[in-house]
């Protein structure tokens, strides 16, 4: 009798031993040794579902790409890209759609592209001596890894900003190209199309959206309320904790879970991301009046602090174009001084930026400074809209 499909077989327990006793040559350990391959070199077989009672199948080249690349960027990918915490930020729970309203996460969402392929070691800025004197936002991009990510959208910008080298283009170009936003009709193709849709779509393949299809009086409209309650109230949890902390130490409850690649600055993007998309407040629902407000002050203050190259320079900076979001910053503070607010956290936010800079490379980390770049982008997005 035959069956449909691949079936295994599972050998008896005490088919390891002869009658005498005596340990027989196991199965698995013949499937899984090193043959002789016919040109002297050994042939590594692929483990098995016998394999060390593993029950899934693998290839030990796959294990041997992760762990290089987990060296290479630092740590392990997280489960969700900025650009999926930020959406999954702005979806409503229940009815399974963004804000008609918010004009600005479309804009805010391409940035987070770049900002991911930055944190992956994907693109970086060109090490030009000179581009000090350019201001931080409209310093050239460059690709200097092209391998792909795993993620449909960050792979598809990648590619692109590949083709594009030789046109050398900056940061708030690249932005402005991917949200197609550009008179230029030559570089109408740039245009990312259906961002949030495919973002969401992607969420329901992890399994923190589901798709539901809803009656908008003339037309349907396929939504996506959130079925996963836990990874979105660890995100919103995340963000209360790290603009909350009243220490010099970053809480552990604000940052992802332990060996993550770049948790730190991670959590200082999804913030500020947030912020600039307009759906940070729907993270505050559990917070008082004068809690958010004194939240939303947190935040400028970081921001304030991650827009200028080095982080933290804040302060005095004289490089042209990266006082502006700085100079900003302190204006709203005054403005709450005079208002009666007290000025708390100061400590809090200049932890944070230490403990981002264990996680760079030092103070010509190319990737990180183009995230300080796209943030000083982000940081002007109501005036530019």
């Amino acid at each position: 009798m035959s069956t449909a499909g691949l079936s295994r077989r599972r050998a008896p327990a005490s088919s390891n031993h002869d009658p005498d006793g005596s340990p027989a040559p196991s199965r698995t350990n013949s499937m899984n040794s090193q043959q002789p391959h016919s040109n002297g070199g050994t042939i590594h077989h692929a483990g098995s579902a016998f394999a060390g009672g593993s029950k899934i199948a693998y290839d030990p080249r796959d294990l041997d790409q992760d762990a290089g690349e987990e060296a290479r960027t630092g740590g392990k990918m997280p489960r969700l890209t900025i650009m999926e915490e930020v959406l999954l930020l702005g979806i409503k729970d229940k009815q399974g759609y963004l804000s008609f309203w918010n004009d600005n996460i479309s804009y805010a969402l391409r940035g987070c592209i770049l900002v991911e392929l930055a944190l992956r070691r994907r693109i970086a800025l060109v090490k030009d001596p000179n581009r000090r004197r350019i201001p931080i936002a409209e310093r050239i991009v460059e690709v200097i890894d092209d391998r792909q990510t795993g993620e449909t959208i960050l792979d598809e910008a990648l590619k692109m900003m590949k083709s594009q080298e030789h046109s050398k283009m900056g940061i708030n170009s690249w932005i402005d190209l991917l949200s197609g936003e550009t008179w230029n009709v030559m570089k109408i193709g740039f245009q990312l199309k259906q961002v949030r849709e495919r973002l969401a779509k992607g969420l329901v393949d992890k399994g923190v959206l589901r798709t539901e299809k809803r009656n908008f009086l003339l037309f349907d409209m396929a939504t996506h309320p959130v079925a996963d309650v836990r990874t979105k109230e660890s995100i919103i949890n995340r963000a209360v904790s790290l603009l909350t902390a009243t220490t010099a130490s970053v809480p552990p409850s604000a940052l992802d879970k332990e060996g993550t690649q770049c948790r730190v600055l991670r959590a200082v993007c999804l913030v500020c991301a947030a912020y600039a998309a307009s759906v940070l407040d729907n993270a505050f629902g559990r917070l008082g009046y004068d809690e958010r407000e004194a939240a939303f002050g947190r935040c400028d203050e970081i921001l304030a602090e991650f827009v200028v190259w080095p982080f933290g320079a804040a302060e005095g900076s004289g490089v042209s174009g990266e006082g502006t979001a700085a100079a900003a910053a302190r204006r709203r503070q005054a403005a709450r001084i005079g208002a009666g607010s007290s000025v708390s956290g100061r400590d809090s936010v200049l932890g944070l930026v230490q403990e981002v800079k264990k996680e760079s490379l030092g103070d010509e980390d190319p990737s990180f400074e183009l995230i300080a770049g796209v943030l000083e982008v982000l940081s002007k997005l109501d005036s530019l809209l």
